[in-house]
């Protein structure tokens, strides 16, 4: 199959716009036409939808993106392997990641990448909502719950230890929860569709959850960042990575709660991307500046 019309595809699919993709790749728009059209005709479906007004993907399209991007990817591969890789890692890389945490660690240093590698372009997709990988298209992704998927793979970026916290301000109007147990009666703050998560003390595990069983949480968020702005706020009591808040309670905007318990699931930072790829340049130099950048040891552990 050829290559370069995968790659053709590719590219039209991801701007849905054949003639840009063509100047990419430094061909003339009807040349670009002509070599889908054959691409099209190799695989025996149409992969684009095409009117005088727009091009979008077809169904089938949609289907062949993932095996057209691991076609190349294991292209690139077998030239590395020959010695024929190019010196600076190149084209689009799109990554899906948590909006909270992207905020916080990976939007302000995305310039330096960029500087680093002037061949790469970023496309991000920033949710706190799970984004299927695989059929998004993604070549990376940053995940903070167990990698459970045999489709994919992971790299560790960093650990992800949770605490209980609420600021002083609703601790000074409702009290201090001494144990668990009081947790029942306090003002909670959860995270939308989140199932309770095991609690810990010195290391070993309770019977105790947050939230509490049986506990109706007074407000229920989808987005992380909007969590802690209301938690410092004083809207109650919630669980927080301390990634997310360790700013927080150095300021002493928010206090942690039962100090001496944490969530109990040993959840971690993972870097993850389909299993059937092989590591392209552009996915491998951003593993290892994400790396460079947040972990080994994690920047909101360095002091």
């Amino acid at each position: 199959m050829d290559t370069d019309g995968l790659r053709l595809f590719v590219l039209a699919a991801e701007t849905l716009n054949i003639s840009a993709a063509g100047r990419q790749l430094g061909i003339a728009p009807a040349v670009a036409s002509a070599r889908l059209s054959k691409l099209e005709h190799q695989v025996g479906a149409d992969l684009l939808h095409r009117s005088t007004r727009k091009v979008s993907l077809s169904q089938e399209g949609a289907a062949f993106l993932p095996f057209a991007k691991e076609m190349l990817a294991q292209e690139d591969a077998g030239l590395a392997a020959l010695g024929k890789d190019s010196e600076e890692a190149t084209g689009r890389l799109r990554f899906a990641a948590s909006s909270t945490f992207a905020q916080r660690y990976v939007a302000p240093i995305l310039p330096e990448f960029l500087d680093r590698y002037p061949g790469i372009s970023l496309e991000l997709r920033l949710s706190d909502t799970q984004t299927n990988l695989i059929e998004g298209g993604f070549d990376l992704a940053l995940r903070n719950y167990p990698i459970e998927d045999s489709n994919l793979k992971a790299r560790k970026l960093a650990d992800d230890k949770r605490v209980l916290c609420a600021s002083p301000d609703y601790l000074k109007r409702y009290g201090v929860p001494r144990t668990p147990q009081d947790l029942q009666s306090h003002q909670l703050v959860a995270f939308q569709g989140g199932t309770p998560r095991a609690l810990s003390k010195n290391g070993m595990r309770t019977p105790h959850t947050f939230p509490p069983a049986g506990a109706k949480p007074r407000v229920t968020c989808d987005d992380g960042a909007s969590m802690r702005v209301a938690a410092v706020a004083g809207t109650g009591i919630t669980m927080h990575a301390l990634w997310s808040i360790h700013q927080d309670l150095e300021q002493g905007t928010l206090v942690r709660i039962l100090p001496d318990h944490e969530v109990d699931d040993h959840s971690a930072i993972w870097l993850v991307y389909p299993k059937a790829n092989v590591l392209t340049a552009k996915v491998r130099v951003f593993i290892d500046f994400l790396l460079e950048k947040i972990g080994t040891p994690p920047i909101w552990d360095r002091h």
